[in-house]
């Protein structure tokens, strides 16, 4: 995780999922708990995933990670069920910095799909088959490893991750 806290990301029996028998769930606090795949190194190309917010009283997240390069530098797009929104960040040197904030439907204890495209400095990112952001940015390059994401005491499930090179 980046900052502090005691995630909680284990691999439970869920019959209701999208693809069962099995989900990703994250039910622990910390600042940002993030699960990682590291042998992925990726500069161009997606990552997705299905996620599906369950509680949580500071949010109710779910996000994707790439160009990851370890736990204080990648970065993030989230979808939050508390506040109704997708937003765009970069994690540098640990800190988090947001790069965007766009209103969005996303309900909570439902399945939603999280979608992120990167070529370059070109960034999009779809919720539900919607475009909410498309944007440049240059903060983080190169490869990196991909992976998933939540924010303070989020209880969420995830499902159907997936990820390509361009």
């Amino acid at each position: 995780m980046t900052g502090k806290g005691a995630p909680i990301w284990k691999v439970e029996t869920n019959e209701t999922a999208p693809t069962p028998p099995n989900v990703l769930k994250q039910s622990g606090r910390g600042d940002f708990p993030w699960c990682a795949y590291t042998p992925a190194s990726i500069a161009d190309g997606y990552v997705e995933v299905r996620f599906r917010p369950l509680e949580g009283k500071k949010d109710q997240a779910g996000g994707l990670m790439w160009r990851w390069k370890d736990g204080d530098n990648y970065y993030v797009a989230r979808a939050n069920a508390l506040e109704n929104n997708v937003s765009l960040y970069h994690t540098t040197k640990g800190r988090r910095r947001t790069i965007k904030y766009v209103d969005a439907p996303v309900a909570l204890n439902e399945w939603h799909v999280l979608r992120v495209e990167f070529a370059g400095q070109k960034i999009n990112v779809f919720l539900d088959g919607v475009q909410y952001i498309d944007l440049e940015d240059d903060h983080i390059s190169g490869a990196g490893a991909v992976g998933v994401w939540t924010k303070a005491d989020s209880v969420t499930e995830f499902d159907d991750f997936a990820f390509g090179a361009q």
